[in-house]
C-alpha cells in the first residue's frame, strides 16, 4: 500500500514599513557674505530637518504639520451577476474567503500548496448523472488536468477538489463553455464547501426521486453475453415488449470522515416470449455448460417464458469512511474503468452493481520521485461476489487498477479483474486469493482443474491523450482488455479494444460536440473463436457477468461495433443529442451471425428553478439474429424519466 506524503505548506509574508519624518519650525539662518553658497549642514541623527519643504510663496509654519490618518475602509461587496439566457454562468461567486487560495497558480504535478485537502468522506456521485457528459467535456474542453478519466465515479467531495485545481484557469480562460459548466456544477456541490470557509458540516437529506416509464414495441433482445441487448449501460434493470416502469429515490448523509449513500428503485417489467427450450440448449452447449438440472435456468440465457418483474432493489447502498486520501467503503457501488463513453471493457454499470469492500484513492497521490515521472497517481481496489452464475455457482471477484497522468494532457492506467471461486470449484481462502492476486505465470491443466487455480484473469491498458495543436478540441483515447495475459501492451494481438475520438467544440459551433467510439472484442488469433476467448473463461463458464449482464463493454463476446453522438448543449446540464449504434457477431460463435443498429434521440432538460429534470428518449432498433427469430426484426422503446430534487440540508460546522 502506498504510503501518503503529507507536503508543508509554505507561505509568505511581505512587510511593508513606511517611516515619517518629524517637522518642526526653526529660525532662519543669517546670510554670510561669501562668494559662494555655503554648503548646508547635514542633520544629526535625532534631530530636525533644518529645512523644511514648504511653497515659496507660503509663510513660515508655526506648528508641525500633522498626517492624515487612514481610516479603514470595508472591502466592496460584490454581488454574482444575474443569470440571464444570454449568459447562463454568471452567477459564478468571485474570490472570497477560503476561494482566496485558489488564486495561486501550480504548475501541473505539483500539489497547490494553498489548497489543503478536507479530510471530510463524501458519497458517489452515480455514474447515470448529468455530470460525467460534462466533466468529460469540461477536460476536453483543455480544463480539469486531475480529473482521472479512466476512474469513475467520482466522490463529492473529490469532484470539488478537481474544480479547486481548475478554476483559475477556467475564469481566466474565453471558454463560455467552460464556465459555464464551471458554475452549475459548483451549484450542485454547494453543500460540499461550506460556507464562509468554515468547512462543511453535517450534510443530508433526499438528493432525488424519479420516475421513469417506458413503452416497448416488438422484441426485443436482452442477451448482452451471447446475441444482443436493446438497452444497454443500465444497472441490469429488467425490460420487456410493453409497459416498463421504474420509480425510486437516492438520499445521503455526509459528516465529518464518514458518508452514507442509499439508492433504491421499484422495478417493474411485463412478462416476455424468451427463447425456446431448443435455442437455450444451443446457447448453453456453446458456453460449454450442460442445458440440465440446475443449469436449466441461467441468468445468462432468456429462457421463455419470462415471468413479470416487480421487485425493490438497491441499485447502490454504500457506507465510507474516509482515511488518508482513501474512501473505504462497504456495499453496492457504481465503476466506471475506462475513458469511454459508450463502454468499458474492465467494468461498467452495464450490469447491477456487486456488493464488495472497496479502497479508492479519490484523490490524487503524489510520490517524491516516481510523480516527478509519472506524475500523480490514483488507484481503486473492490473485492465482492458475482451473482447469478450457475457453473460454478457463488463465484467471486476482486478488481485493481492504478491510473498515472505524467503530463496535463495525457493520461494511462492499468487494471486487472480476476474470477475465482466458485462451489465445486474451489474454496475461497487467504490461500486462493493471494493467488488470484498475485499469479501472473501461465497456468498448467492440473492448476487450472485443482484447488490451485488463479482464476480468470483479464488484464486491461487504457489511455487518453489531448491531441497537440487541437489541445482544446481533440481527444483520442483507447481502452483495451486481454485474457490470460500480464497487460495487453505484451499482447496486442490478443487484445479487445474500445478506441476512440472527442471533439468537444466545433468552430462555430461551440455548443456542439461530436463522439465516436469502435469496439472490436473478435482479435485474429486462432483461440478467439466459438465466443471462448474474451470475456469467457473455460472453468468460469460465465464470467464476465453478474446477474446475467456483462460487466464490462455491452458490446460482450467475440463482436465489432460501434457507437457515435451528435450533442447539442443547450446549457450545462441540458442537451439535445443524436446517436447511432452498430453490433455485429461472428457466425462461428452465434450460428449465422447476428447484426444490431439502434438510432436514438434524447432531450435532457431542466425546469422549475432547476429542480425538476425531464429526460425524454425515443429509439428505434432493427436487428437479424437467425438463430432466434427469422428475417429483420425491429422494436421501438419510448421513454420518459421525470426527476425532482428536493435539495440538501446541511448544518455548518462551527
Amino acid at each position: 500500500m502506498l504510503k501518503r506524503v503529507l507536503i508543508p505548506a509554505v507561505g509568505c509574508v511581505v512587510f511593508t514599513v513606511s517611516p515619517s519624518f518629524a517637522q518642526t519650525p526653526v529660525e532662519p539662518v543669517p546670510a554670510v557674505p561669501s562668494t559662494q553658497a555655503p554648503a548646508a549642514p547635514k542633520p544629526q541623527p535625532g534631530q530636525p530637518d533644518q529645512y523644511p519643504a514648504a511653497p515659496a510663496y507660503a509663510p513660515n509654519p508655526t506648528s508641525t504639520p500633522q498626517a492624515p490618518v487612514a481610516e479603514p475602509v470595508a472591502p466592496p461587496v460584490i454581488a454574482p451577476a444575474p443569470t440571464t439566457p444570454q449568459a447562463p454562468f454568471g452567477a459564478l461567486p468571485p474570490y472570497s474567503g477560503a476561494d482566496q487560495r485558489l488564486q495561486v497558480y501550480q504548475p501541473y504535478g505539483t500539489p497547490d500548496e494553498k489548497v489543503k485537502k478536507e479530510h471530510n468522506g463524501s458519497t458517489y456521485i452515480p455514474m447515470d448523472s448529468w455530470i460525467y457528459p460534462e466533466m468529460s467535456r469540461l477536460y476536453s474542453l483543455g480544463f480539469a488536468d486531475t480529473a482521472f478519466q479512466s476512474m469513475k465515479p467520482y466522490t463529492r467531495m473529490s469532484l470539488t477538489h478537481i474544480l479547486d485545481e481548475s478554476e483559475d484557469d477556467i475564469r481566466e480562460s474565453d471558454s463560455d463553455e467552460a464556465k459555464e459548466i464551471l458554475a452549475v456544477i459548483r451549484r450542485e456541490l454547494q453543500d460540499e464547501t461550506g460556507f464562509q470557509g468554515q468547512g462543511r458540516g453535517l450534510v443530508y437529506g433526499t438528493h432525488d426521486v424519479y420516475t421513469r416509464v417506458m413503452g416497448i414495441t416488438g422484441t426485443t433482445l436482452r442477451d448482452s453475453y451471447h446475441i444482443g441487448q436493446t438497452i444497454e449501460n443500465d444497472y441490469g434493470r429488467p425490460y420487456q415488449h410493453g409497459f416498463n416502469n421504474i420509480t425510486g429515490f437516492a438520499a445521503l448523509a455526509e459528516k465529518g470522515r464518514f458518508s452514507l449513500y442509499v439508492r433504491g428503485e421499484y422495478q417493474h417489467a411485463p412478462t416476455g416470449v424468451g427463447y425456446s427450450q431448443a435455442l437455450s440448449a444451443e446457447i448453453s452447449a456453446i458456453d460449454g455448460i450442460p442445458f440440465s438440472g440446475f443449469n436449466l435456468h441461467q441468468a445468462t440465457i432468456s429462457t421463455g417464458p419470462v415471468a413479470a418483474q416487480n421487485p425493490f432493489r438497491l441499485v447502490e447502498a454504500t457506507l465510507s469512511f474516509h482515511l488518508l486520501g482513501n474512501e473505504i467503503s462497504g456495499g453496492k457501488s457504481d465503476a466506471w474503468l475506462g475513458p469511454g463513453q459508450g463502454g468499458s471493457v474492465a467494468w461498467s454499470n452495464n450490469a447491477e452493481n456487486i456488493y464488495s469492500f472497496r479502497i479508492n484513492r479519490v484523490d490524487p497521490l503524489h510520490i517524491p520521485y516516481l510523480s516527478a515521472i509519472l506524475g500523480p497517481v490514483r488507484y481503486d481496489f473492490f473485492y465482492g461476489s458475482l451473482k447469478g452464475h450457475t457453473a460454478p455457482n457463488d463465484d467471486w471477484t476482486h478488481s485493481a487498477m492504478f491510473s498515472f497522468a505524467p503530463t496535463s494532457n495525457f493520461q494511462f492506467g492499468f487494471q486487472r479483474t480476476v474470477i475465482f471461486g466458485g462451489h465445486g470449484h474451489e474454496p475461497v481462502t487467504i490461500h486462493t486469493f493471494l493467488k488470484s492476486f498475485f499469479d501472473v505465470s501461465d497456468t498448467t491443466a492440473a492448476e487450472k482443474n485443482g484447488r490451485d487455480d488463479p482464476g480468470a484473469r483479464f488484464s486491461v491498458f487504457n489511455a487518453s491523450y489531448r491531441m497537440p495543436f487541437v489541445r482544446k478540441y481533440v481527444t483520442f483515447y483507447a481502452d483495451s482488455i486481454a485474457h490470460d495475459d500480464v497487460t495487453p501492451i505484451s499482447a496486442p494481438r490478443r487484445a479487445a479494444f474500445r478506441t476512440g475520438l472527442y471533439l468537444s467544440q466545433i468552430p462555430g459551433m461551440r455548443k456542439m460536440d461530436f463522439r465516436v467510439e469502435a469496439v472490436d472484442t473478435d482479435p485474429r488469433v486462432s483461440r478467439s473463436t466459438g465466443g471462448t476467448f474474451n470475456y469467457y473463461e473455460g472453468i468460469q463458464n460465465q464470467a464476465y457477468t453478474n446477474q446475467g449482464f456483462i460487466m464490462g463493454d455491452w458490446i460482450g463476446r467475440e463482436a465489432k461495433g460501434g457507437q457515435a453522438w451528435l450533442t447539442y448543449h443547450l446549457s450545462g446540464k441540458e442537451w439535445v443529442q443524436l446517436e447511432y449504434l452498430n453490433k455485429k457477431n461472428d457466425k462461428d460463435f452465434i450460428p449465422g451471425g447476428t447484426t444490431q443498429n439502434q438510432f436514438k434521440a434524447q432531450v435532457l432538460k431542466r425546469f422549475a428553478h432547476d429542480n425538476i429534470e425531464l429526460n425524454a428518449w425515443f429509439q428505434y432498433e432493427k436487428f437479424k439474429a437467425p438463430v432466434y427469430l427469422p428475417g429483420a426484426q425491429n422494436n421501438t422503446v419510448t421513454a420518459v424519466q421525470i426527476t425532482f430534487f428536493p435539495g440538501l440540508k446541511s448544518i455548518q460546522a462551527h
